[in-house]
């Protein structure tokens, strides 16, 4: 078995941690950027709500966040990291995704 020049197990885990810390940061910002539109809507009953709108762009910043970042660290073969980027990211996609649909 070969030494590669991958990073170990255990600072991928300490990176995966790091990169979970800053994915949660964008998720809370999108959506505190959602609530606050939403709240807005509340006192413009004339116009149509822009809420649905924002949560739709969200839900297309964290997609493509996951697959440019997710994707990416897993092609560089750095698969703990890419698939916690997948799976966090992706979730919060989803999230945005139903917060749009229910709207």
């Amino acid at each position: 078995m070969e030494r590669g020049n991958e990073p170990s197990t255990g600072a991928q885990v300490m990176i995966s941690v790091l990169l979970l810390g800053v994915d949660l940061m964008v998720i809370a910002w999108l959506l505190y950027g959602y609530g606050i539109t939403g709240w807005a809507d509340g006192y413009d009953e004339g116009n149509a709500p822009e809420a649905p709108e924002v949560a739709w762009r969200g839900m297309w910043i964290l997609a493509g966040g996951a697959v440019v970042t997710g994707g990416g660290l897993v092609a560089l073969r750095l698969r703990v990291m890419g698939v916690v980027q997948l799976i966090v990211l992706g979730a919060g996609a989803l999230l945005f995704h139903s917060l749009a649909a229910h709207a």
